[in-house]
């Protein structure tokens, strides 16, 4: 049975185990511990396990700042295609004028021609998974050009929630809100 031995501990039972020498905190003495094999291919598991995990995380976080990238790329230079396989049909998009648009509203925006985006930059990104769901938290910086409007410079907070389905990231929800 695993634990500390004491000094009646026989050197019989020493044979069945490995011995771990380690110090007691408090009085700096040492202690042995009797490590046996099961525990230590239970500790070993979990450490593949955490390696595992590990991976499989920055894998997910790395897909999705690969989407974040092509929504980035697809609203500077905007085709319909493109942009309806990047987002969900319940796509909720905040503006950070408070204005909300849906997924055909976003996409049209976008196409038409009426919000035009000449160039955008992200800055401190991070990007925060939870089984299929990321919440990723940037700060845009862009040159506009919007008809009527004429050419202009933003720097917003942008927060982006995706949602992984059928082994892609789509983006389900955006909300967009003015820095100091």
């Amino acid at each position: 049975m695993p634990g500390i031995l004491d000094s009646d501990t026989y050197l019989s039972d020493l044979e069945e185990c490995e011995v771990v020498c380690i110090f007691d905190q408090y009085s700096n003495k040492p202690m042995m511990l009797k490590q046996t094999y099961p525990s230590i291919a239970i500790t070993a598991l979990l450490i593949i396990f955490t390696v595992q995990v590990s991976y499989a995380q920055q894998k997910s976080v790395s897909a999705v700042e690969k989407a974040v990238n092509q929504l980035v790329q697809a609203m500077l230079k905007p085709d319909a295609p493109t942009l309806n396989n990047l987002v969900t049909n319940e796509l909720t998009y905040g503006h950070s004028s408070g204005k909300i648009e849906d997924k055909a509203a976003f996409v049209s925006t976008l196409v038409s021609g009426a919000s035009v985006f000449e160039k955008i930059d992200i800055s401190a990104q991070t990007v925060q998974v939870v089984d299929r769901t990321a919440i990723v938290r940037h700060t845009l910086t862009a040159k506009t050009n919007d008809p009527g409007k004429g050419p202009a410079t933003i720097k917003l907070g942008i927060m982006l929630t995706w949602v992984q389905t059928h082994g892609s990231w789509k983006l389900l929800a955006r909300q967009a809100f003015k820095l100091p």
